[in-house]
């Protein structure tokens, strides 16, 4: 009896560690999802160094993944399959990702280092009391010109671009809301307008403007003003820091009659796996020091109050990157529009492309 009891009792046991070997080999093949967190960010969007800080604080190892834009992220995040514990989404796609349902609701008790950020960056339109948000980074659209063609004071106000002296000289960013919201700006109307006669107007002004634009690209403009290609260009504020580091005769202007105000902000989808983890990184990145770090890493503007304290004089003084308050007051950001208005903003757009060729 005694020795059938050690049989069986040795058959038990090794069924346990059958199992048990099996619950390894599982947890491994789905990379260990419980110490696991997921990131889903645009490229070159942190400094990899906070995350291996990350992952040695706490104990999870990040899985990084990159994407360049945010139609191409929201795709990936409709079709399911990946978990992303935490995505980095602009603000216009924050709204439309409410709409569809596709993140969770924050629980602020759990993000104590939300108290860092500046007042004046929460509680945006596209999320009021950012119940499903939290400002990552924020920069400005504005305007890079080269000190070498012309002067600073030629080119402080967006209808200084129709001037015939910049011809064949300026660069557009190949965006349909952002080439629309300069000519809507010098009109006074809406960056965020449904009224498509306001949106034919624009059309109208711009195609006054072709005869000084020299191309209308993306990624590429960086390169070319970094190579004295042309005068002036449109772009973002990150984008323009960027270039000023590569060629030191080019400067960076937000009209002060107002601008697109961008964010970037840190959410948790509904499908996250891991949320404790996604909860503890976005504490994580809102430590002052560690948003200080980030912000000369990635070289945006930072959000972060006491993380701006952080950074050197010379980056938090420079008004075309922090704007004064009076310029601040007339910057705007892009809502979520009904489908059928944006396709009126890129049929327009197209249409002033082929004009512009």
């Amino acid at each position: 009896m005694k020795k059938l009891f050690s049989a069986f009792f040795a058959v038990v046991l090794i069924c346990i560690l059958l199992a048990l070997g099996d619950l390894a080999l599982n947890h491994q093949s789905t990379g260990g999802s419980g110490k696991t967190l997921t990131i889903y960010n645009w490229g070159d969007y942190i400094d990899p160094a906070l995350i291996s800080k990350f992952e040695q604080q706490t104990g999870y190892r990040v899985d990084y993944e990159t994407f360049d834009s945010n139609e191409s992220m929201l795709t990936k995040i409709r079709q399911g399959g990946t978990n992303y514990d935490v995505v980095i989404p602009s603000e216009y796609t924050v709204q439309r990702m409410k709409k569809e349902h596709l993140i969770a609701p924050l629980d602020h008790r759990q993000l104590p280092n939300l108290r860092y950020i500046d007042p004046q960056f929460l509680n945006q339109a596209f999320d009021r009391g950012n119940r499903y948000s939290v400002p990552y980074f924020w920069g400005t659209l504005g305007i890079i010109y080269n000190d070498q063609k012309v002067t600073g004071k030629d080119v402080q106000h967006w209808e200084q671009l129709w001037n015939p002296r910049l011809k064949n000289n300026l660069m557009l960013i190949d965006s349909a809301r952002d080439v629309f919201a300069v000519a809507l700006i010098t009109q006074h109307d809406s960056v965020n307008t449904t009224d498509y006669q306001q949106l034919k107007l624009a059309q109208h002004h711009l195609k006054q403007l072709t005869p000084n634009v020299k191309a209308i690209i993306a990624d590429e403009m960086k390169m070319y003003m970094e190579q004295d290609e042309a005068a002036v260009g449109v772009t973002y504020s990150g984008d323009a820091r960027e270039m000023m580091n590569i060629n030191h005769h080019l400067h960076y202007v937000v009209p002060s009659e107002g601008s697109n105000i961008w964010f970037d902000n840190m959410v948790i989808p509904k499908a996250a796996r891991n949320k404790t983890a996604a909860y503890q990184f976005i504490n994580f990145m809102l430590e002052p020091g560690n948003a200080a770090q980030n912000a000369k890493y990635v070289g945006y503007a930072t959000p972060n109050a006491a993380a701006k304290k952080q950074l050197p004089k010379k980056i938090t003084a420079d008004k075309a990157f922090y704007p004064p308050a009076n310029t601040m007051k007339h910057l705007q950001t892009y809502r979520d529009l009904p489908l059928r208005v944006l396709g009126e903003y890129n049929d327009l757009f197209l249409e002033f492309k082929m004009f512009a060729k």
